[in-house]
């Protein structure tokens, strides 16, 4: 990968393994975002985008080739929090009805069924984790019945390398009938993801992380069967139309979840970076990132005073682990200190997982395919310093 680390400026700066977070970008990203807000600067802001009004287009096309759908299916929106909850508060639920969700649900998206669920009365059911540590499948099948209204599943959580069976759960999903929301946000971009392969109703994605667009930038899936049953929580001018003085249509495809005013320039360098990924190929991309973050596995594995703490019977880019010697803020911020770019992952942000394996936080390095052996080397050469205590 090369050609990824001479097209990636950031490379020559810092040594990233926090790509979960945020990645770095590629030259030809920043470029097309750069340029687009120089043209705004121009000619206006208006003007701009009637101008690229062909390469914001080719952003549905982009996303839909990415996950092997229709551009009618595709919303782009500000993020991946927003572009799930336009999914998740379009569905109508009342009392005694059942989300089903997992141990690995991110914060943001457990708060929300918390909410409705006070709400409405409708009642939120965790399944419980298999022997690897990802949802039980076989307790997900028993789990169901006529009052699940909802599947909701993180495909890989926010704190470790797991990558729960969405598959599987997409086969129960549609022999029940029953809705499926999946988060991607941590797998878009690191490995494929074919919505007919894995069979969810609804996908939400970020472009700051594994697909390396800019912030800002998010996408969700609706497949067309569902779109038209589902009347998002929040309307404008752009999601439908004010068709009579006391009516109004909502527009037909998934763009219903979108709104008017958005990130042009951000919009555009999504696209650029989807069509970046697929250029690479996420398979290959999906091998490169898999080997590294076993070797860094590994490698820490190997070290005293350091735990991983990854679950899994599948692993990805994402490697969690702690210290005996220090607590995870603080190994971010003297790796931070040596330009060495990680997280720190608290328990409130997966807190049904991380209460049940006791732990407070845990450091979350996470490699994408521009990254190097020698990076892991030197990576895991300061992490033992640190967890020496020297």
């Amino acid at each position: 990968m090369a050609r990824a680390r001479r097209e990636t400026p950031g490379c020559d700066r810092v040594l990233h393994f926090n790509n979960a977070g945020a990645a770095l970008m590629p030259r030809r990203v920043v470029d097309a975002v750069v340029a687009h807000l120089h043209l705004e600067a121009d000619i206006g802001g208006y003007e701009a985008a009637a101008q690229r009004d062909a390469a914001i287009e080719g952003v549905y096309d982009a996303a839909a080739r990415l996950l092997n759908c229709e551009r009618d299916e595709i919303a782009i929106i500000e993020n991946a929090t927003r572009a799930w909850d336009m999914a998740f508060y379009s569905l109508k639920l009342g009392t005694g009805d059942r989300i089903l969700t997992s141990m690995a649900e991110y914060a943001s998206n457990y708060i929300a069924f918390l909410q409705v669920a006070r709400n409405t009365g409708a009642a939120v059911e965790v399944i419980a984790n298999d022997e690897y540590g990802q949802i039980d499948v076989s307790a997900l099948e028993s789990a169901i019945d006529s009052h699940v209204k909802l599947i909701a599943l993180t495909h890989v959580p926010t704190n470790g390398g797991l990558v729960n069976p969405a598959a599987a759960v997409g086969r129960v999903a549609r022999a029940a009938g029953i809705p499926y929301l999946l988060d991607a946000c941590q797998s878009l971009g690191q490995m494929p993801v074919d919505v007919q392969a894995i069979g969810c109703d609804m996908l939400s994605a970020t472009g700051r992380k594994y697909l390396r667009g800019p912030r800002g930038t998010g996408l969700l899936f609706v497949r067309r069967a569902l779109v038209e049953r589902l009347e998002p929580p929040m309307l404008d001018l752009h999601a439908a139309e004010w068709s009579a003085r006391d009516g109004y249509t909502v527009r037909p495809d998934a763009r219903r979840f979108e709104n008017w005013e958005c990130h042009i320039g951000g919009k555009i360098g999504l696209g650029v970076a989807i069509d970046y990924a697929c250029e690479l190929g996420l398979e290959a991309i999906g091998g490169r990132v898999q080997a590294l973050a076993e070797r860094l596995r590994q490698a820490l594995g190997a070290l005293s005073g350091v735990t991983v703490q990854d679950l899994g019977r599948e692993r990805c880019g994402i490697v969690s682990f702690s210290t005996d010697r220090k607590k995870a803020h603080a190994v971010r911020e003297a790796l931070a200190a040596q330009q060495i770019n990680v997280s720190a992952s608290p328990a409130a942000w997966t807190r049904l997982d991380m209460t049940a394996r006791g732990l407070q936080a845990v450091v979350r390095a996470s490699v994408h395919y521009y990254n190097t052996e020698e990076e892991v080397t030197r990576f895991c050469a300061a992490v033992e310093v640190l967890a020496s205590g020297k």
